[in-house]
């Protein structure tokens, strides 16, 4: 905690053994109804785009429960698959790359679709793609482990590698390094383009997520077991590793840290989010979710409602951080208390959540096909925007929070405008 803030805030530099356990059941009717009423349908009109925007040409193969409208502004549509991942180039944010099940990953323009080049020579689903921090190189991963790297003015490829059954791939903050978890545990590091590599070695299962801190001399990796170390990048070692009942009783499916890289969390399939003290490698408490309790009893054969950590972040303006689950739930939480602050109900599972850079408005997409934008000081939702007719598997936001670039199973990405005239 910075000098100077509230006096009862954490304390994340203590011993204690902690841990204070936030239940959250799941929904009842009443917590619904209140959500609805909380919800102000007069501001959402008044962002519609006009009309012409409203004219979709997919409307034919609108799956069932799918809404035929469309907000978005452009639609890139290469892809003959569903799409996977985006990212948007961090040095001027008119560059995004997609990759797709149709093993192909594409550069193009935000602000019109046009393609800048094909990413080309992947044979499997590229699941990771994203630009280096100065936007000079773009890299993309796919899942048999292929991860190639090009340089973005050129429109070329320098540097390819293979690896086992690629994970997760993120690139380093301030440097061209890249790093990658695989199915057989390890992550690794590379230079770039010269190739120079060092492997970190977990545990004989899946590195499922990994993060690497602000700092850039750390990252944070979680795997199947449970586990969760903190590496030091340069000297190859573990400083800490979270495991037992320290650690989660299920796979690791995200992991997340503050701006200063004070404070980690790790979401499970166990349903728990864990916030770790970075520098002790401390749980300083967990944010508890009870699992969906079948409203019959289930039949041989049949399987109960499950539920799991997809995604969470942190609130770089207020202490408070979100967790998305798979039952729909977005919860926000205060760190200052280690309380949950506001529950906000989705009718479908969450795929992914994002805070904007510099306010408490937090963005979710959901497996329904729609993006939406939540005040997380009041739990009210702001706008939701429509338009893929299949579920969003992936999106981006750039540094204004003018755009939300999209992918779905649909086989299409898109861009919407989300600017509000409020600021």
């Amino acid at each position: 905690m910075e000098p100077g803030e509230d006096p009862g805030a954490l304390d994340l530099h203590g011993d204690e053994e902690i841990i204070e356990v936030v239940e959250l059941g799941p929904p009842g009717p009443d917590d619904l109804a209140e959500e609805m009423e909380d919800v102000d349908f007069e501001d959402e009109g008044a962002e519609e785009p006009d009309a012409e925007a409203w004219e979709s040409e997919d409307d034919e193969g609108v799956e069932d429960g799918m809404e035929a409208q469309d907000d978005s502004e452009v639609t890139f549509s290469l892809h003959s698959d569903s799409v996977f991942c985006v990212s948007l180039d961090p040095k001027t944010n008119t560059l995004a790359v997609t990759g797709g099940e149709d093993d192909k990953a594409f550069v193009w323009r935000v602000s019109d679709g046009e393609l800048l080049f094909e990413c080309s020579g992947h044979k499997d689903s590229v699941t990771c793609a994203g630009f280096s921090h100065d936007s000079v190189f773009v890299a993309t991963g796919d899942m048999s482990g292929l991860i190639k790297v090009w340089r973005v003015d050129a429109k070329e490829e320098v540097w390819s590698f293979e690896v086992g059954d690629l994970e997760w791939m993120e690139w380093h903050p301030q440097a061209h390094v890249l790093l990658a978890g695989t199915a057989d545990g390890n992550t690794w590091m590379w230079k770039i383009p010269s190739g120079d590599c060092k492997t970190f070695q977990g545990p004989a299962c899946p590195a499922t997520c990994g993060r690497i801190l602000p700092d850039g001399k750390r990252a944070v990796v979680g795997y199947e077991d449970g586990t969760m170390r903190i590496w030091d990048l340069k000297q190859g070692t573990s400083l800490h590793v979270l495991k037992g009942q320290d650690g989660h009783q299920d796979p690791l499916t995200c992991v997340a840290s503050n701006q200063d890289g004070s404070l980690i969390m790790t979401g499970s399939v166990d349903c728990h989010a864990k916030l770790i003290n970075s520098a002790t490698g401390k749980v300083v408490c967990v944010f508890k979710m009870e699992s969906v309790t079948p409203k019959a009893p289930i039949s041989e054969g049949e399987e109960a409602e499950s539920n799991s950590v997809e995604s969470l972040g942190f609130c770089n303006v207020m202490p408070l951080a979100a967790v998305g689950y798979l039952d729909g739930t977005l919860a926000i939480y205060d760190l200052s208390t280690q309380s949950l602050r506001h529950k906000c109900q989705h009718e479908s599972g969450i795929v992914q959540l994002l805070w904007e850079e510099s306010s408490a408005v937090v963005y979710t997409c959901s497996l329904d096909g729609a993006v939406r934008l939540w005040d997380a000081r009041s739990g009210k939702m702001i706008s939701e925007y429509r338009g893929h007719s299949a579920e969003i598997l992936d999106f981006a936001v750039n540094k204004d929070a003018s755009i939300v670039v999209t992918t779905s199973g649909d086989h299409q990405a898109k861009v919407f405008c989300v600017q509000r005239p409020d600021r």
